[in-house]
């Protein structure tokens, strides 16, 4: 019976846990640019009057609209699939455009997360409504904003100012719902992951590198 579960584990489980993982939709290969190259925020302030940017930075980008509190559980929904588990990530940062004008409401649904949370990590910018639009228009997005200038979706964007998604025509994501919790949990978890996994390897590639550049001579 010993030998048996041994057995198992040397050889059976091993074989389990690379279809498991083998089976997600974007394994471990590189997840498609959508868009190359957006702007960045320019002169847009947080509530704290920060700048805050996309450069060298991995971004969940998000738009509020007029209607965050109402709308407050969808953030809810993010801060527990993806933000608490990767918030103390350096290089991250979950970012919101809200309409001038919100700012009081922003409050309320930063401070219910803060019970609960440590909000170091979420930027809330302030811009006009027209700067907004015209903000999300040059994502060149096949989903449009709300007429509150909000949308439920959230989307990566890498260190290069790429937002990146899946462009295969049947499984096409540009952005992922933070209304539905299962899929944060899946596809936006899934995808977000191939991000990460980029950004290590990039890491060691560079660090590699240098090493090698450090000591020319040897194998």
């Amino acid at each position: 019976m010993k030998k048996n579960f041994v057995l198992f584990v040397l050889f059976v489980l091993p074989i389990v846990a690379y279809l498991f993982f083998a089976s997600g939709v974007n394994s471990f290969s590189k997840l498609p640019t959508v868009t190359p190259n957006i702007p960045d925020f320019g002169q847009w302030q947080s509530l704290k009057g920060e700048k805050v940017s996309l450069d060298n930075k991995i971004t969940i980008l998000g738009f509020s609209g007029t209607e965050i509190v109402k709308n407050r559980g969808n953030y809810f929904n993010l801060n527990e699939k993806i933000y608490q588990q990767y918030h103390t990530f350096k290089d991250l940062q979950f970012v919101v455009i809200c309409p001038l004008g919100s700012e009081a409401d922003v409050k309320k649904v930063l401070g219910a997360l803060d019970a609960f949370t440590d909000i170091s990590g979420w930027h809330f910018l302030f811009a006009r409504p027209e700067e907004i639009q015209t903000y999300y228009d040059s994502l060149k997005l096949k989903g449009k904003l709300n007429a509150d200038l909000g949308t439920p979706n959230v989307f990566i964007v890498d260190k290069h100012r790429n937002l990146r998604g899946r462009k295969d025509p049947k499984e096409y994501k540009e952005g992922y719902n933070t209304f539905h919790p299962s899929e944060l949990s899946n596809e936006m978890l899934d995808d977000f992951r191939v991000i990460l996994y980029e950004y290590r390897a990039a890491l060691k590639k560079n660090h590699f590198k240098k090493e090698k550049a450090a000591f020319p001579h040897e194998k």
